[in-house]
């Protein structure tokens, strides 16, 4: 059985039954719509049918990332059991939520000096985080230790490719990140923004695609051009989508004809509420092991 438990956030984007599964506890975000605050539990106290579909009436959710005091309270039962912790943080590039659990190690450690807390930045999001939390779980399963599996995910962590593609802009012009007459143009030309994240973690522009088919097309050359070993990629790949699971799908048929040698069926998650809160309906990610990401 491992010394250490294994952690991260809300915002890895992978389902509610996954996390218990594999026992992978995780600290919750919160998001605000409709003048009420929520959780962001995977779908627990929220569905997210429920949560997309106000989105698509008009709510604009506003997000908080885990402060200080939640990370203590969540890390501490763990160290009162004598267990170590490794926990898996949202990308610094996207969020200050690693700050506040380095915080709470310092404030944890100083109570319990005997114990181990190690905290790693992703660099990443959504199911491509839990990609990485993936690995670092079954590297935990084959008995390795906490620096182990720590210093893995440190050397790794950029070799973890996010790839999104957007066929609804209505969001983003909602939300002012980009003007009413770029969402209308985009709109009437059949615009598709393409986008990955960057060696810094954070989202990054890449091109404007016409038609749905040609931006999933587009994202699977993606992954040909960077996925470890080619078409003989045997590993794992994990798609995200905010209430748009048909084209989802049409990229995972579209990988699984073209990587005959993964590991197991492409995973298809939801987009979780506080990553959601800012793409808005429409988004598709694709997360895949690969070289190491650039700028």
């Amino acid at each position: 059985m491992s010394n250490f438990v294994l952690t991260c956030c809300s915002t890895a984007d992978m389902p509610y039954e996954y996390f218990q599964k594999r026992k992978i506890p995780f600290v919750s975000f919160h998001f605000n719509m409709d003048g009420q605050e929520y959780p962001d539990d995977l779908g627990q106290t929220m569905s997210f049918e429920e949560f997309y579909h106000r989105i698509e009436k008009g709510a604009m959710p506003t997000t908080s990332q885990v402060n200080v005091g939640q990370f203590i309270d969540f890390f501490e039962p763990y160290l009162r059991d004598s267990k170590d912790i490794l926990h898996i943080s949202l990308s610094t590039g996207l969020s200050g939520v690693y700050n506040s659990a380095c915080i709470a190690r310092e404030e944890l450690l100083s109570k319990y000096p005997e114990r181990k807390i190690m905290i790693v930045d992703s660099l990443g999001a959504s199911s491509g985080y839990g990609l990485l939390t993936d690995s670092a779980a079954d590297m935990r399963d084959r008995g390795a230790t906490i620096e182990e599996v720590y210093t893995w995910v440190e050397e790794n962590k950029l070799k973890v490719h996010h790839w999104f593609f957007s066929t609804d802009l209505t969001h983003y012009k909602r939300g002012g990140r980009i003007s009413a007459t770029s969402a209308m143009v985009g709109g009437l030309l059949n615009i598709c923004p393409l986008l990955n994240m960057n060696d810094d973690g954070k989202l990054i522009p890449r091109s404007k695609i016409r038609g749905k088919k040609h931006v999933i097309n587009e994202i699977v050359k993606k992954m040909k051009e960077h996925v470890e070993n080619g078409l003989e990629y045997s590993g794992k790949c994990f798609i995200s989508h905010s209430a748009c699971y048909d084209d989802a799908r049409k990229v995972a048929d579209l990988i699984e004809e073209n990587f005959p040698n993964l590991k197991e069926p492409v995973m298809i998650n939801s987009i979780g509420t506080v990553i959601g809160s800012h793409t808005g309906i429409g988004t598709v990610a694709l997360f895949f092991l690969g070289d190491k990401r650039a700028d």
